[in-house]
């Protein structure tokens, strides 16, 4: 019998995936979601390991990614993706309890009142906010004020709220190794 020509052994099917590549995969998948690098998504997924007594670690790694600034933005209905979020908090339209916060990753605590800068409201990327937002599905831990457009962190945001589309526990399976 003849050996196999290069494009015949090309043609392998391949195997089913390691357990590595599924958790580097999902870990990925969920790195992109919130548009991170590797560094900050590492330490929320350390930070979220090591405070195994505060509560389960997927309920404290999404409670950490959904409390970013860019993602209260994004989930109040603010912006149209989390890179616009991220953006427009970077330029510096939005104000954290009357302060102009311009850090994406500015953690929103209980109570705290996210607003669109005054000076801001009339920009053309706002311009039809309004009606976007009595459409808007809000994250149930917001309370959204479309009037005077901001949005009051009013609960915890938990793993279930989140419901992020990855195998959370393949995560922290991979950053345990």
């Amino acid at each position: 019998m003849a050996p196999a020509s290069s494009t015949e052994r090309r043609k392998k099917r391949p195997g089913a995936a390691s357990e590595y590549k599924k958790s580097l995969t999902e870990k990925q998948a969920l790195k992109h979601l919130y548009g991170l690098t590797e560094k900050q998504f590492k330490r929320y997924v350390t930070d979220a390991m090591e405070s195994i007594g505060k509560g389960n670690m997927p309920d404290q790694l999404m409670n950490k990614l959904e409390r970013r600034l860019d993602n209260v933005v994004f989930r109040a209905g603010f912006a149209k993706t989390r890179a616009q979020a991220r953006q427009l908090v970077s330029h510096a339209y939005f104000t954290v309890n009357g302060k102009p916060v311009d850090v994406a990753s500015f953690k929103v605590d209980m109570n705290d009142v996210v607003a669109i800068k005054p000076t801001k409201v009339k920009k053309l990327i706002f311009k039809d906010l309004a009606d976007t937002l009595k459409k808007a599905q809000i994250a149930s831990w917001l309370k959204l004020n479309a009037e005077k457009l901001h949005v009051e962190v009013v609960g915890e945001p938990n793993f279930i709220t989140a419901n992020p589309p990855v195998e959370i526990s393949l995560i922290f399976e991979f950053y345990s190794r």
